[in-house]
């Protein structure tokens, strides 16, 4: 079958290549890809970012969602039978949704929300379950409370401001000009300007809120919580509990926190808490977002759609940031442009 495979870490270290189809496990459907996105996590990949903690082995096919269609199931699998329309993010060392066939562990799929096609199922696993792991799971959102997310055009940020904005908080994002209306159309109640105005300056007493930028962006984030409030950051620094996530040897747990040390230390002085966060694959959770999109609650932000071959394109697209709003879709389907 054809894939893009990492040859080896590092921007050039990706290319179009055939490898065997996969083998399929006991406890595993395979499904023939319709359609895959792209996600800052596929570079951070690549890269090796992650190397020390994700021990992929080269060559290994990249792509972090899919959706399709299952066109084998495992002997234990129970619930998914050929021909299903499924979505799913594929956990950590299973990933390979650049391509046209991928294995996946049955607990890491879910049933494709009737609403959805293909193409826009495929623009959601990993951001939605990130939005719900994030606010639901590991802080807790409650109607009333004041959430910020950054980037609330982007791809998450989108999925955040939307899932925050169903569970009752009151929702502040920062976006440019040209994505304003974007914003506030997907239930943002207040909108900064980041090219006219600076967040840390306008916003105070939140209790959470959810960085994708880092840097100074999430420093000055700090400084709008309530006292005790979170700051939760996608880009890093990494802390020890994402080593032991990812259950790396103990090692590097302590490596981990030297790195967050300066961030958590800041957060200290200001009475608030800082964490790092690394979304895991969730079939089940997959399935009750599903039924957030087919209610309407939620609906996914697509900014472009790449045919299958040109998915090095697609993922340049998203690197040099010319993304406007939402996810860049590979599609398989001859249409796809």
């Amino acid at each position: 079958m054809k894939a893009f495979v990492v040859e080896k870490y590092g921007k050039d270290g990706v290319r179009a290549t055939d490898v065997p189809e996969p083998t399929v496990g006991a406890r595993d459907v395979l499904v023939k890809v319709s359609a895959a996105s792209i996600n800052p996590l596929d570079k951070m990949v690549r890269n090796g970012e992650f190397k020390q903690l994700l021990k992929y082995e080269t060559p290994f096919v990249l792509g972090h969602d899919v959706a399709g269609v299952v066109t084998r199931v495992g002997s234990a699998v129970r619930g998914f039978e050929v021909g299903d329309e499924v979505y799913a993010r594929p956990r950590d060392l299973r990933i390979g949704s650049f391509a046209e066939y991928i294995a996946i562990d049955a607990d890491d799929v879910a049933p494709k929300p009737a609403s959805l096609t293909l193409q826009e199922a495929a623009a959601v696993p990993l951001v939605a379950l990130a939005a719900w792991q994030i606010l639901v799971e590991r802080a807790h959102v409650q109607p009333g409370q004041k959430v910020l997310v950054h980037a609330g055009a982007g791809g998450l940020g989108s999925t955040v401001v939307q899932l925050a904005k169903h569970l009752g908080a009151t929702v502040a994002t920062t976006t440019n000009t040209k994505t304003e209306e974007l914003v506030k159309n997907l239930g943002a109640d207040l909108v900064i300007d980041y090219t006219k105005e600076d967040f840390s300056t306008a916003l105070s007493g939140y209790d959470l809120v959810l960085d994708s930028v880092g840097g100074t962006n999430l420093e000055k984030s700090l400084t709008v919580l309530k006292p005790g409030g979170l700051a939760i950051s996608v880009v890093g620094p990494p802390d020890a509990a994402f080593a032991k996530q990812l259950g790396a040897p103990a090692v590097l747990g302590p490596v981990m926190s030297v790195l967050s040390r300066k961030i958590r230390k800041r957060a200290r002085s200001l009475g608030v808490l800082y964490e790092f966060f690394f979304m895991q694959a969730n079939g089940s959770q997959l399935r009750k977002l599903g039924a957030l999109y087919d209610s309407g609650k939620l609906r996914p932000v697509i900014d472009s759609t790449f045919p299958f071959d040109q998915t090095l394109q697609a993922m340049a697209h998203v690197e040099q940031g010319r993304t406007k709003a939402g996810k860049v879709v590979v599609s398989m389907e001859p249409d796809g442009d």
